[in-house]
C-alpha cells in the first residue's frame, strides 16, 4: 500500500464562516478521529492534499500528516474517512481522517476490477454486468490492496461471479457476503420492432378500410332505388 506524507496545520478556528474563509485561502477544513478522544481539527492545502488523491491507492492511501502548530501533536498515521464534496463545481469542502495504527487490523472498501474478455461477450456478443464495484475487506492497514482483480475469461453467457469465488490477496480477508453475485454476462439486447407511426389528425388504416367499405355497401343499396323510378313514371304515362 502506498504511503504519503501531507503537511497539515492545527485549526483554532471552526464555523461556517472560518470555513469559508479557509477556502477562499485554498485551504480545506479537516478533522481526524480516533476511537476514546475528541476531533483533531486541521487545516490542509487544497492541491497538496489533490496529489494524494490521484495515487494509485486513490482514498484509501495511508497518510502520515505532519502537523504543525499550537500544542506540539505528534505526527499522525491516517486512512481517509469521508470527503464532503460541493455537488455542482466538485470543489473539496472538508475532510475527516480517522488515525489508525499500523499493527492493526481494519476494515475497508477495495475496488473490483475485471481481468480478461469474457467468452461469452466476445464470441457471442454478451455484456458483461458488475453487479458489484469494491469488496468489504478485513487487513493490515500496510496489506491494503489497490484494487482485487477477478478473471472473467471463461464465462460464458448466464455464467456469474459470486463473492465466494474471488481469490483475496494474502493477508486480505473479503467480508462482503460470499453468496452475492459480484459480475454475469447477460445476453445481447435485443431491440423490439418499431411500431408503425400514424401522423396526428390521420385515420388509422382501419378505420380507413372500414369506412370505404360502408360507402361501397349504402352504394349498392340505393342503386336499384334509382332504376325502377323511370319504369313507374312510364306506367303512369
Amino acid at each position: 500500500m502506498e504511503k504519503v506524507i501531507l503537511k497539515a496545520e492545527v485549526r483554532t478556528e471552526t464555523g461556517k464562516k472560518a470555513a469559508k474563509d479557509l477556502r477562499k485561502k485554498e485551504l480545506i477544513p479537516a478533522n481526524v478521529y480516533k476511537a476514546g478522544s475528541g476531533a483533531l481539527n486541521l487545516r490542509i492545502a487544497s492541491d497538496a492534499f489533490n496529489e494524494v488523491l490521484h495515487t494509485k491507492a486513490g482514498e484509501n492511501v495511508i497518510i502520515t500528516l505532519k502537523i504543525s502548530g499550537e500544542g506540539n501533536i505528534k505526527d499522525k498515521t491516517v486512512l481517509i474517512k469521508e470527503i464532503q464534496r460541493e455537488p455542482i463545481k466538485d470543489q473539496i469542502l472538508h475532510v475527516d481522517f480517522n488515525e489508525i495504527s499500523l499493527t492493526e487490523v481494519l476494515k475497508v472498501n477495495v475496488p473490483l476490477a475485471s481481468r480478461g474478455e469474457p467468452v461469452g461477450v466476445k464470441v457471442d456478443s454478451g455484456i458483461l454486468e458488475h453487479v458489484m464495484w469494491e469488496l468489504q475487506v478485513e487487513c493490515l492497514p500496510t496489506a491494503i490492496p489497490e484494487k482485487i482483480e477477478c478473471d472473467v475469461s471463461n464465462l460464458k453467457i448466464g455464467d456469474a461471479v459470486y463473492v465466494k469465488n474471488i481469490i483475496a490477496p494474502e493477508g486480505v480477508k473479503i467480508l462482503t457476503d460470499p453468496e452475492l453475485i459480484a459480475m454475469i454476462v447477460k445476453p445481447p439486447k435485443v431491440e423490439a420492432p418499431k411500431e408503425e407511426v400514424v401522423p396526428e389528425g390521420a385515420a388509422e388504416p382501419e378505420l380507413i378500410r372500414k369506412k370505404k367499405e360502408e360507402e361501397a355497401g349504402e352504394g349498392e343499396e340505393t342503386a336499384p332505388k334509382e332504376a325502377e323510378k323511370p319504369a313507374k313514371e312510364a306506367k303512369k304515362e
